[in-house]
């Protein structure tokens, strides 16, 4: 048996020896890399284990080259996954080592709620949030459970505000249930109002009781991840519905902003205000447009202006924060609803005693009681890198995204798809870090994922426009390098057009 300390040290120099190895240009496994990592799991528990030493072995040399494009290569763009810094990595297995379950808060035995509690206002203030103003705040494991918790939150919410009108009494969804306290409140449901609506947003509402039908999509039909506000009005304003407005920042599809100023969000918080509703910002990567400061990305500051006046806040660490999966983030204005929904009651061995620091134990304004010390890699990460680093990644992302636009946009074999606005300029100032396309050849795109994937180079994910097959470059790994790695992305392209 190894001691913690032990461990600490050979993963510490396992970590820097992995980042200092130039990372492959190829990464997606040969196919009999994946036969032998298959045929290599063991499929029957041994009666005598390998053992430390062969188990390391048979992890790196057996399995690990069986996986799919791992995050950490900057030449992965399928879906939105960020890499693990090397702060990150670090922690995280400290994380592992200590295995520490956050989910009380003891201020005289540990400082693991502390350093939670400090990581969260860091990020706060990384994304430019006052954290004085968003005193619920806790990570979860992504975005389906940050948007649980917020609908959660905003299901409490605007039932209250519906009987206080009825009735001026308290009624509670936490303490009542879902259906005795519509029925005390006069309301006969509650909508999520939103546009281009994420599945996990989708996924929370029917988990909570809403349904899935109770997402209506309110877009423009030009421009979908817009919101036609006069129907959002007619909706807000209908008999005997209560209503939480679903804002996306960065639709995952496109990349592209549900609002585009200041002006807008004040618009949302006024109608919001008038009629009881919450607002919700799913912020997943699109948040942390908030960290620029170029009037080259002004557009991308614009769109991720004044969503400070949001009720909640929701986003991805294992996204753009470049922390390890799981990781996900969850601010909210109103802290007095947490325990409404989330209190942890009837557990004597989980009380924590007096404490004079105003921190909540976890347990009591989250989902989980049994939690992974996942803000750790989270404060590493941060205070490794501060606002400059995170700024530098994300400009370094923004920039390749650019120049892969600007090569498809000019080329006679490929298509710029969801293009903002009616010029050149125009449309690469809002690219973000998502670009769509597909190729001109209908034959082609039908398998052009594939094609692309099979380069053995690059590695994106497949969606659709418009009805038709389509192709979803993500940058979102730190180590984004656009004189690396755009002549690879442009060769991958060329290649599939002359083969």
């Amino acid at each position: 048996m190894h001691s913690n300390a032990e461990i600490i040290s050979r993963l510490s120099a396992a970590i820097a020896t992995i980042h200092q190895e130039p990372v492959p240009q190829t990464v997606l496994p040969a196919d009999e890399a994946l036969t032998h990592a298959r045929k290599s799991i063991q499929q029957h528990l041994p009666s005598t284990g390998l053992g430390l030493e062969e188990t390391i072995r048979h992890l790196q040399h057996d399995i690990a080259p069986g996986f799919n494009a791992g995050s950490r290569s900057p030449n992965y763009y399928g879906f939105v996954t960020g890499g693990v810094t090397q702060a990150a990595a670090l922690a995280d297995n400290l994380v592992t080592a200590y295995d520490q379950n956050v989910q009380v808060h003891l201020p005289k035995e540990t400082v693991a709620t502390n350093i939670e509690d400090a990581a969260l206002s860091l990020l706060c203030e990384l994304l430019k949030l006052d954290p004085s103003q968003w005193p619920h705040r806790i990570f979860t494991t992504g975005a389906t459970s940050s948007n649980t918790v917020g609908l959660a939150c905003a299901r409490e919410y605007v039932i209250t505000e519906a009987s206080a009108h009825k009735s001026g009494t308290t009624n509670s969804i936490g303490e009542l249930g879902i259906v005795r306290a519509l029925r005390n409140a006069g309301i006969d449901e509650i909508q999520i109002v939103t546009t281009v609506p994420h599945s996990s947003l989708i996924k929370a509402a029917s988990i909570l009781g809403l349904g899935r039908t109770s997402v209506k999509d309110v877009s423009l039909k030009d421009s979908p991840h817009k919101f036609d506000m006069p129907r959002l009005e007619k909706l807000l304003e209908q008999p005997g519905s209560a209503s939480i407005i679903a804002i996306s920042a960065s639709e995952v599809n496109t990349g592209l902003f549900a609002t585009s100023g200041l002006e807008e969000m004040q618009q949302f918080r006024k109608l919001a205000d008038t009629y009881g509703a919450w607002i919700h910002v799913d912020g997943a990567f699109g948040i942390f447009g908030r960290v620029l400061t170029s009037p080259a990305h002004q557009p991308i500051i614009d769109a991720s202006a004044g969503l400070e006046l949001a009720d909640s806040i929701t986003g991805d660490g294992h996204k753009l924060l470049n922390v390890p999966y799981d990781c996900g983030f969850f601010f909210s204005k109103h802290r007095e609803i947490a325990p409404r929904v989330f209190g942890n009651p009837n557990a004597a061995y989980l009380s924590t005693g007096p404490a004079s620091d105003n921190i909540a134990s976890p347990l009591n304004i989250g989902m989980e009681n049994s939690r992974r010390f996942r803000a750790l890699p989270v404060y590493a990460s941060l205070t490794a890198y501060g606002s400059d680093g995170y700024r530098d990644m994300l400009e370094r992302q923004i920039e390749l995204s650019r120049a892969v636009a600007e090569y498809l946009e000019d080329s006679e074999h490929y298509e710029l798809l969801a293009k903002v606005g009616d010029s050149r300029e125009i449309a690469m100032n809002n690219i973000y870090m998502i670009v769509l396309f597909r190729a001109k050849n209908e034959v082609l795109n039908k398998e052009l994922v594939n094609k692309i994937k099979d380069s053995k180079k690059i590695y994106l994910s497949g969606t659709a426009w418009e009805g038709k097959p389509a192709c979803r470059f993500a940058v979102s790994n730190w180590q984004a390098d656009v004189k690396r790695d755009l002549p690879i992305i442009k060769q991958v392209l060329e290649d599939v057009i002359n083969t």
